[in-house]
């Protein structure tokens, strides 16, 4: 029988070894580095942004080049391409992070034993951090910019799409490291396309603390299958916009049009529409009028298609999609306990929002709905840690250990206990 050979890439291997032990060398400058050395290295980063904002667009219309030889869709194209006005706000994004309170060496809680020990636990960096994404080069930005923040190193792996435009990003965060004199290498970036890489990442224990996966379900699944390392799980994003009989109209429409139509390619768009059958005959339509309007292809249940004939027939596979695009599924339920059953059997525990003016079957969503972020009366595209004013985010955890919702720079933390004692010994 002819024995199977299994593919080492030698040079990878020890890239990546290289780049790991790099990280861990920053790591312990970074676990020790003052507030205002981490400000300003953040601070001076968002101002080399502004300074090479020509260089970095120069490099993402090489990466948009390759994008389209690969055959991106319209929504993947949006998250990467880069303009004047997205590389603002990845500065902006960063100077907020810096006006934040430092996560590190936060008295957390504090407690004296009958015995006199003083037990404190105080927060302290997770250590070094290795994030996998897709092509969105903002998130180069924002998963450094926090990471440093919270006293750690970090690793990024793009996307091979937005390859170009993250190595001209990262350039600009070394320039605030080196002028706050930090390591450079607290922030590094794999320097090769190959996908390889990200199995070298998954396994390297010892030199990666924690793994953040921040992309399609392709990415996570992998991620959860190979990594010998903890996670921060970042699944899709099926959110639900949920309309109740005693929904204002007007808000209503305003707020599920902004919801899902704001941007599509993000993960917390609406995917689904909820409506009481009770107002659907007559709610239905104005929905409809506003959301074709936007150019949104809209798929419903028969009683949905009933009430209008702009609804095409949705199918059972429609109530698990995340379409990234302009298309939304519409439900009818009997009432609120049909939809918050609804959200959790197919919701994938992101976002959800209830419209309506009754305060206690809002109170009743926002308990029972499983999922990390829950909201009464507002757009589900404020599922953005930016906009919880983290300053930005890794991604929005969808998992239950250590950090659930935005990944900003306090969830980048972990903690130690720290005992004091004056000769106490044990019995």
């Amino acid at each position: 029988m002819k024995a199977t050979v299994v593919s080492f890439n030698s040079d990878l291997h020890e890239q990546m070894l290289s780049l790991g032990k790099k990280a861990r060398a920053a790591y312990g400058l970074m676990a020790e580095a003052r507030g205002e050395q981490k400000n300003m290295a953040l601070v001076q980063a968002a101002l080399a942004l502004r300074e090479h904002a020509k260089d970095i667009m120069t490099a993402n219309q090489k990466d948009i080049e390759y994008a389209k030889g690969k055959g991106l869709d319209a929504a993947q194209m949006d998250r990467l391409k880069l303009d004047p006005k997205r590389i603002e706000a990845m500065a902006a994004g960063l100077e907020t992070i810096a006006t934040l309170p430092d996560p590190v060496n936060r008295m957390l809680d504090q407690w004296t034993r009958p015995n006199g020990l003083v037990m404190q636990r105080v927060s302290v960096p997770l250590g070094v951090i290795g994030i996998i994404y897709e092509s969105r080069p903002n998130v180069t930005s924002d998963a450094a910019g926090l990471s440093l923040k919270a006293g750690n190193a970090a690793i990024l792996r793009c996307g091979s799409e937005c390859h170009h435009s993250s190595l001209a990003i990262v350039k600009c965060l070394h320039e605030g490291l080196k002028k706050a004199g930090l390591p450079e290498d607290a922030v590094q970036m794999v320097p090769t396309r190959d996908r390889a890489a990200v199995g070298e990442m998954l396994t390297m224990v010892g030199l990666i603390d924690i793994i953040v996966p921040r992309g399609g379900k392709s990415l996570t699944k992998r991620v959860l299958e190979e990594s010998r390392i903890p996670t921060i799980q970042h699944l899709d994003g099926n959110c639900h916009t949920y309309i109740h009989k005693d929904a204002d109209a007007e808000m209503a429409c305003d707020v599920l049009l902004n919801a899902k139509m704001r941007r599509v390619g993000i993960c917390g768009a609406t995917e689904s529409l909820l409506i009481d059958e009770s107002i659907a005959k007559d709610m239905l339509p104005k929905v409809a009028d506003v959301l074709s309007k936007a150019g949104c292809e809209m798929r419903g249940d028969g009683k949905a298609r009933a009430a209008d004939k702009r609804i095409k027939a949705a199918t059972d596979e429609d109530w698990d999609t995340e379409y990234l695009a302009p298309v939304i599924s519409i439900k009818t339920v009997k009432g609120a306990d049909e939809a918050i059953d609804h959200i959790n059997q197919h919701g994938s525990h992101h976002t959800d929002a209830i419209i309506t003016a009754d305060i206690n079957t809002a109170r009743a969503f926002l308990r029972r709905v499983d999922s990390a972020i829950v909201m009464h009366n507002s757009s589900t595209q404020f599922a953005d840690g930016g906009e919880f004013g983290f300053g930005a985010e890794i991604g929005i955890s969808t998992g239950r250990l250590h950090a659930r919702g935005p990944v900003g720079a306090e969830q980048l933390t972990t903690y130690k206990y720290v005992v004091h004692g004056t000769g106490q010994t044990r019995a």
